[in-house]
């Protein structure tokens, strides 16, 4: 440890005191986890915020400006033997950079979900061109799901395979409350999501759409969120006469101590990497009706933990909606378990301060 001299952090992830999330949760454990090994981190973020742990973080913010360019002019007066990056493009000129100035281990984390149809041929050229004039300058990649490993080896090339990691999402089990009593019949439902096309809430209006009239008029789902396309979703609700199915309850920074409330999450997404509500959702007992994109398959197991259908699918939606309302379909399983045993943020800690050690990445 005594040849570890310091850790920047590169995060593309603005600092929101009323969305604090899990990735949240994870830079404040992580660089716990570094000061109680004697280690300094500073971390290089688009803003700075105070709220929750982060200010007992050593942060350096770019002013929304970019993060890359910043770091390098930063980079200039200060030495790091790591450089660690989250939300940040992969196989870039910015890595070439770095190690034109430095002797730092560079890891990738890649958070980035691909799109349900994949890449255009154009962007899949460019990708694979940039892994390989770039890649090189990446001494470890980082994917939080075996989908997320598959797709950066399919993006830049199999000359990466060896350099790449899985290390899954995790989250806080504590203070999450769990859901004791499941409700058979009747359930109750909820949606906690970005509000933008690719999360595939205008696929679940249009699958309750085509519930049967008795179910329409008792059904309640609960949208917890803000983005873009709220207003598209709005539109939606009103052309389908589904206004009192449906309640938008905006963000909500203390989110995980919701779930109890309700009896399965729905998470109609497009494209995913792994997700953490779906975890969240899972800790406090509540299983998940979601897609069978990105590392969705990784945690959920149709009819375990949850059901699983095929993206974009309105009718096969339909019918497990109308199945679980009417309780023909329903989990008996203790989903916490499922978090506890192999998805905790302790062990998702471990695992990314390991890399720090690990001299044979």
């Amino acid at each position: 440890m005594t040849k570890i001299k310091s850790i920047a952090v590169l995060c593309n992830y603005e600092l929101l005191p009323e969305r604090v999330g899990g990735m949240d949760y994870f830079f404040w454990e992580f660089d716990k986890k570094c000061k109680d090994n004697n280690l300094h981190v500073d971390w290089f973020f688009p803003n700075t915020s105070l709220h929750g742990a982060y200010s007992q973080l050593t942060i350096y913010d770019s002013n929304y400006g970019n993060i890359e360019n910043y770091f390098l002019e930063f980079y200039k007066q200060n030495e790091y033997t790591h450089i660690i990056s989250h939300f940040l493009e992969l196989c870039t000129s910015f890595h070439y950079k770095i190690k034109k100035q430095s002797n730092a281990k560079v890891i990738a984390i890649d958070h980035n979900p691909r799109p349900l149809g994949g890449y255009p041929i154009k962007k899949r050229i460019e990708k694979r061109v940039k892994g390989i004039l770039f890649s090189r300058f990446i001494d470890v990649f980082v994917g939080v799901s075996q989908y997320t490993v598959n797709q950066v080896s399919r993006d830049f090339g199999r000359h990466v395979q060896h350099k790449m990691k899985t290390i899954h999402n995790g989250v806080v089990i504590e203070g999450i409350n769990e859901r004791v009593d499941r409700s058979v019949i009747n359930p109750s439902f909820l949606v906690a999501s970005h509000l933008r096309e690719s999360k595939g809430i205008q696929d679940l209006i249009a699958a309750v759409s085509l519930l049967p009239d008795v179910i329409k008029k008792e059904i309640k789902i609960a949208i917890y969120g803000d983005g873009p396309y709220r207003s598209n979703l709005d539109n939606s609700i009103q052309l389908f006469n589904l206004q009192k199915c449906f309640t938008f309850m905006g963000s909500s920074p203390n989110l995980k101590e919701l779930f109890s409330n309700y009896d399965y999450m729905l998470h109609p997404t497009h494209m995913e990497c792994f997700s953490l509500s779906i975890l969240e959702s899972l800790a406090a007992n509540v299983p998940v009706i979601t897609t069978n994109v990105g590392g969705n398959e990784e945690v959920i197991v149709d009819g375990k933990n949850g059901f699983i259908y095929k993206a974009k699918d309105i009718h096969a939606l339909k019918e497990i909606l109308e199945r679980v309302y009417l309780g023909h379909a329903t989990i008996e399983s203790n989903t916490r378990l499922v978090v506890k045993n192999g998805f905790s943020l302790q062990k998702m800690v471990e695992q990314h301060f390991a890399l720090v050690f690990d001299n044979k990445s």
